[in-house]
């Protein structure tokens, strides 16, 4: 019989796909002696059977019973008794941490019996009334479907009416009122009353929390964040801690290190007669936790002990939350903490550097999408600039974006093609679809660990959280500063989430440190700080990868920049961008030839054109591969718009003029050339076997470049690409017209000009007939944005705008396959391609040139399914060989490698 229930005592921290996350951890302090409030834990296997079946599975219930008798005993409590009761938090807990995604129910147990009992037993009515209200609101939310702003309105009336600013300046019988007002609420807006059996809140509450897996927010998230939708979550059942019993109680959140910048200490917030939700929701404005010193040196003093011994015992930068009862501490929570990509890589190193962590768990612990954001530009401050406001930086990096003020704005002037900056007094969950959308977030409450400032630092969105001089007026859709400055709606803002200032109006941005390291292609000498964390990841990746790295380059220019960031050659070089510019001319002049004489005149002044160029490459890539292809676009994209030139012609013709004979000319090529579906028509290798002299040109001002580089005494190494091949016999037949053309380069200039010659692997029949086809190909290098589209039978540039969101929405795509490679039908293609390809040929060098390569998922795959490199843009390079270097970890014990 499946066994739904685990106490604390029985679980470990490697138990998280059955325990969730916080249950596994909970169990792991508890293992660990520290002060944990006993409890227990519902399994993921009950979520996803009550999911499965829309009923609580056979036998939970009896479990849950009888758990709760264990926890009764330790407390000395029992749940629903009148004068001395036990409360209970029912609260989620997935594998993966999905914080402020699910629900949270507080004080389970408490009725208009038990009110009275808390009171004298705590001796503070105000504290027992105060628990008594937070229970109406959370469980009428979040169980019994009530909108929570009837809450939120029943709270602000009731401040004004008194005139306090906060709920802590309520008294006990205010609170009681609200009880009563908040009861009034549920009984109106459900029809039915609070239960008052502490039992059927239990029972009520566990199963809201599994329902809560498939919230609007929760299913949000899980796309945004790549997490399964089949997982579910545990509950954990605990005792109830409480931190708003008086100056003496409190709550807290820390961090064993800075989140933000990875920088070790204590770090953290702290408020003092309060619950663990008031700290995360940032409804009031939290101290330092360095305050806690002087408030309880004692408590300060054990969480320090308790926060080191986390740390040492996970390796790793732990996040913990609190809870201090009458001087009493309880760690409620601990995880690995979410962490800036300038954190994430300043604490590999430092771990490493500490011989806590290997240097291959150190590059494990980083990613490339880290990388990539420590690339984005921040704020040129070289200037002084006043800033609008001051707040906590919560979320570094620098953004800018017009003001809205809720989701639906910011959603809307997004796909406008808007960027925008989410303001809020606080975010809550419900905000994630703006936050989303948001460039950055700015918020007047809250601190670095506000739902706010968490979920930024887990998007790498920049936050500004906590800057309290703002007035901000949702209703209104303006904020106000002291001086009387008002920002209305759709004010460019400009966000620096390092520093904590917001700008009006546009600041310009420059190149971050990374960039401007990796811009100069330095070694790690002399760098500091994330740089050289940065620069110790890459060296570390480059020493472990066996994938190599190349770039997509069609200039030296971008050949030289993809050299200083690592690139080991180009994987693809596309001439048909040479023929743009005022070159477009002679391909017009080649397409508009009637007579052979006239097209060869075309392409002879087109060879010295190509030939230079080529030559600019192979010198910016000496002794490094440089792979070539051949033209590949329809040859209609180098003349002008078919309508535009229709439509010039026509008003001519309507004003009287007399026709322009080349415009003339050129619409009946277009209109000959026009084809309904050109991605699928005459281009490629489809080109070069109907229009003479085309591929003889391309490959002799290759093979000229390549002889001029030898004599010149550089080593070239270009090897010539034909794109777009479905059948071996296509191939065949290019590959012979190249043999000859270098041979007569080679006789010509008296240097032997050899390249290998392969082909793109674009189509799914090149992916099937792949064995056939490396019996003429000396490398394949996959295609994957055009495989991707043949495979899917999509057209890129028609469906990302027309369904691809709601595909994405409905869970069809768990990202979109033209970002991360889709492994089930393009990767099973290249499987095949990779085994019959090489069983024909096993010295068949084989790579990627779509943008996949530089995309830190697929790069995995293609380690995984054998490739020899991977090849992406310039600015990316980085990225694929941090991820070429983690995907050669998989499957190692990264734990052994000092």
């Amino acid at each position: 019989m499946t066994r739904y229930v685990y106490d604390f005592t029985e679980g470990d921290r490697g138990m998280a796909g059955l325990l969730g996350g916080k249950g596994a951890n909970l169990a792991e302090m508890t293992r660990l002696g520290l002060p944990v409030p006993p409890g227990f834990t519902i399994t993921t296997e009950a979520c996803r059977a009550f999911l499965a079946s829309g009923g609580e599975p056979a036998g939970m219930s009896e479990e849950i019973s009888e758990h709760l008798s264990a926890v009764e005993a330790a407390a000395g409590r029992l749940l629903g008794r009148p004068d001395d009761p036990l409360l209970l938090s029912v609260r989620s807990g997935a594998r993966f941490s999905m914080p402020g995604m699910m629900e949270t129910i507080l004080d389970i147990g408490l009725n208009d019996e038990s009110v009275c009992g808390l009171a004298e037993v705590s001796g503070s009515r105000r504290f027992a009334w105060d628990s008594y209200r937070r229970l109406l609101q959370m469980f009428g939310s979040t169980v019994m479907g009530v909108d929570p702003s009837h809450f939120e309105r029943a709270l602000a009336r009731l401040k004004d009416l008194r005139g306090v600013p906060d709920d802590v300046h309520l008294g006990a019988s205010d609170l009681a009122e609200l009880v009563q007002t908040y009861k009034n609420v549920i009984r109106v807006e459900t029809g039915e009353d609070f239960p008052q059996s502490p039992a059927e809140q239990l029972h009520r509450a566990v199963l809201a929390v599994f329902e809560s897996w498939n919230g609007e927010r929760a299913r949000l998230y899980r796309r945004r964040e790549h997490i399964p939708d089949d997982l579910g979550t545990a509950v954990n059942v605990q005792r109830m801690v409480f931190g708003n019993l008086g100056a003496d109680s409190g709550s807290g959140v820390a961090f064993t290190r800075d989140p933000a910048t990875g920088r070790p200490g204590l770090y953290g917030d702290y408020l003092p007669d309060a619950q663990g939700e008031d700290v995360v929701a940032g409804i009031r404005n939290t101290v330092p936790l360095t305050e806690l010193e002087r408030l309880d040196p004692g408590s300060y003093a054990r969480l320090l002990t308790h926060m080191e011994t986390l740390e040492r015992h996970y390796r790793d930068l732990c996040d913990i939350e609190f809870t201090i009862e009458r001087g009493t501490l309880w760690m409620l929570q601990t995880r690995v903490g979410k962490r800036t990509a300038e954190a994430a890589f300043t604490i590999a190193a430092e771990l490493a550097d500490e011989g806590l962590i290997t240097p291959d768990e150190s590059l494990a612990r980083v990613s490339g999408e880290g990388l990539a954001r420590l690339m984005f530009p921040r704020f040129d401050v070289s200037k002084t600039l006043d800033p609008l406001a001051h707040g906590i930086p919560a979320s570094p990096g620098a953004a800018v974006g017009a003001a809205v003020f809720d989701s639906a704005e910011a959603i809307r002037r997004v796909a406008a093609g808007q960027r925008v900056v989410l303001v809020r007094q606080e975010t809550t969950p419900d905000d994630l679809p703006g936050m989303i959308a948001a460039q950055a977030v700015l918020t007047s409450r809250g601190g670095k660990t506000s739902h706010a400032a968490v979920v930024a630092r887990g998007m790498g969105k920049v936050c500004v959280c906590g800057a309290e001089e703002l007035s901000v007026d949702i209703e209104a859709r303006r904020f106000a500063t002291p001086d009387g400055t008002v920002v209305e709606e759709g004010t460019v803002l400009s966000v620096d989430g390092s520093a904590g200032t917001v700008y009006a109006g546009s600041v310009a941005l420059m190149d971050s440190a990374v960039m401007r390291f990796l811009e100069a292609g330095a070694a790690d000498q002399g760098a500091t700080g994330v740089v050289d964390a940065v620069a110790r990841a890459l060296a570390r990746a480059d020493d472990v990868r066996r994938l190599e790295v190349r770039a997509n380059a069609d200039t030296p220019e971008d050949a030289a920049r993809a050299r200083r960031f690592g690139a080991q050659g180009i994987g693809l070089c596309r001439t048909e961008h040479m023929f743009l510019g005022e070159r477009r001319k002679l391909v017009e002049d080649m397409i508009l030839a009637r007579t052979d004489a006239g097209r060869d005149r075309a392409l002879a002044a087109l060879l010295p054109l190509q030939r230079e160029d080529f030559t600019g490459i192979l010198e910016a890539m000496d002794g490094l591969p440089v792979t070539i292809r051949l033209l590949d676009p329809p040859l209609h994209e180098f003349l002008p718009d078919r309508t535009e030139l229709a439509v010039r012609m026509a008003t001519a013709e309507a004003r009287g003029d007399l026709p322009d004979a080349h415009e003339a000319e050129l619409l009946t090529a277009v209109s000959r050339m026009h084809e309904e579906n050109p991605m699928l028509g005459l281009r490629g290798v489809r080109l070069g076997l109907v229009v003479p002299g085309l591929v003889a040109m391309q490959v002799r001002a290759i093979g000229e470049a390549v002889a001029g580089r030898l004599l010149a005494g550089g080593a070239p190494r270009a090897e010539i690409m034909v794109p777009l091949v479905g059948d071996v016999r296509e191939l065949r037949i290019v590959r012979e017209e190249v043999r000859r053309v270098l041979a007569e380069v080679s006789e010509e200039t008296g240097v032997t000009v050899s390249c290998p010659v392969g082909t793109m692997i674009e189509l799914p029949r090149a992916a099937l007939t792949a064995g056939r086809i490396a019996g003429e190909a000396e490398f394949f290098s996959f295609g994957t944005n055009d495989l991707t589209q043949t495979t899917w039978g999509f057209s890129r540039d028609d469906v990302e705008a027309e369904f691809f969101s709601a595909y994405l929405d409905k869970g069809v795509f768990p990202a979109s396959p033209f970002e991360t490679l889709d492994r089930d039908g393009v990767g099973r293609l290249i499987a095949i391609a990779v085994a019959e390809g090489r069983a024909t040929r096993p010295e068949l060098t084989i790579g990627v040139c779509g943008e996949h390569g530089g995309d830190p998922d697929s790069v995995h795959f293609f380690h995984a399914a054998g490739l020899d490199y991977v090849s992406c843009s310039p600015f990316r390079v980085p990225v694929a060989r941090l991820e070429a270097g983690r995907a050669a970890l998989e499957g190692t014990d990264v734990s052994d490698s000092r």
